[in-house]
This record gives structure tokens, C-alpha cells and sequence, in this order.
């Protein structure tokens, strides 16, 4: 099969959660800035979501670069990421609404952590289909960033459970950090002569 409808859908899919997120951005119904003041909540866990989405999506378009087809177990893999990351707007508003609480910065924790987890699973449906010569799988390699993230959500949704909030949200923002820093190996990859 083509790879065409695959990405198709998850840009269109991807538009929505983005979508649904902001629309958890609720207009103040007073005129003061200390209405907008009450949001920052709301909105900081908006723009920390936004951000993983778009690195998802993102990191999504590069991988598929390299992808010449899909077969139907990568398309599993890749509705299975998909439903992981229609959970975010869910645990982006909960944690958000409660002021980073306990247990709702652990779910949204657990909403991050489940996403990543997906996404390693689609890189090995794709590497099966292609094989560990392929260019993917020597543009993966190691994978540290890919190895390393899960465990950080894992230790920031205990931080949130048994020690502070702050130390999970931290956490959380370090691995989105982690996956903002541009990650060449793919491009050097396709772009090798």
C-alpha cells in the first residue's frame, strides 16, 4: 500500500487534537487581567501540548520520508499511536482545570508516556516491514532520545504521585526540550548523496 492515505489521515487527525485543545481555552466573562490571570493554567498546559503534538507530527512527517510503503501492521501501529495522542486534549484540560494536582499531572503524564510507547512501536512495525538494513533503521540507530523519554515520564508521573508536582511538570518540559532540539538523522539520511 501506498503511504499517501496513512499520512493523509494522521495530519488530519492530529489537526483535530490540536483543535480540541484549544478549544479548552475558555473566554473569561470579565474584562480584567486577572480573569486572563486565572487561565495561566489552562494555557500553560495548552502550550506544553501544543508543543508535544507538533513533535509528534513533526518527527511523524520526517519518519515517513523514508517509509516506501505500509503494509496493514503499520497501519495498526499508526492508529494505535493516534488513539495515545487523542488522550492528551482529555489529561492536557484535567491537569490544566486542577492547577497541576497530583494525580491529574500523573494521568497527563500517563497520557504522555503512552504516545511515546506507541511511537516505538511504530518504528519497529516500519523496521520489520523494511528491514534493519533499511534507511530508517540505520537513521534510528541507537535511539537514546526514544529509549530515555519513556523512563522520564515514568519517574515524573511518580515525582507527581509521591513527591511534587513541580518536579513532574519539570520533567515533562525537559523531554520536550529533549525532542525540540532538531534531530538531523534523518535528513542526513535523505539528503545523502
Amino acid at each position: 500500500m501506498e503511504k499517501d492515505r496513512l499520512l493523509a489521515f494522521t495530519d488530519g487527525v492530529i489537526a483535530i487534537i490540536i483543535t480540541i485543545m484549544v478549544l479548552e481555552l475558555k473566554v473569561p466573562h470579565e474584562a480584567s487581567v486577572s480573569a486572563l490571570v486565572a487561565l495561566t493554567p489552562v494555557f500553560l498546559t495548552y502550550v506544553l501540548s501544543f508543543v508535544y503534538v507538533s513533535i509528534y507530527w513533526n518527527n511523524h512527517h520526517h519518519f515517513f520520508h523514508l517509509v516506501r510503503h505500509v503494509d496493514g501492521v503499520m497501519l495498526w501501529a499508526n492508529i494505535h499511536l493516534l488513539f495515545w495522542l487523542s488522550l492528551i486534549p482529555f489529561a492536557t484540560g484535567w491537569m490544566g482545570e486542577n492547577n497541576f494536582a497530583p494525580v491529574p499531572t500523573a494521568a497527563y503524564g500517563i497520557a504522555l508516556l503512552m504516545p511515546a510507547l506507541a511511537w516505538q512501536v511504530l518504528q519497529y512495525a516500519i523496521i520489520r516491514r523494511h528491514g534493519s538494513d533499511s534507511a530508517l533503521a540505520r537513521a534510528i540507530g541507537r535511539d537514546l532520545k526514544g529509549k530515555v523519554s519513556p523512563v522520564l515520564y515514568s519517574v515524573g508521573i511518580l515525582s507527581a504521585l509521591l513527591v511534587d508536582t513541580r518536579i513532574a511538570g519539570a520533567i515533562y518540559l525537559l523531554v520536550a526540550v529533549l525532542w525540540l532540539i532538531p534531530d538531523r538523522r534523518i535528513e542526513r539520511i535523505v539528503h545523502r548523496p
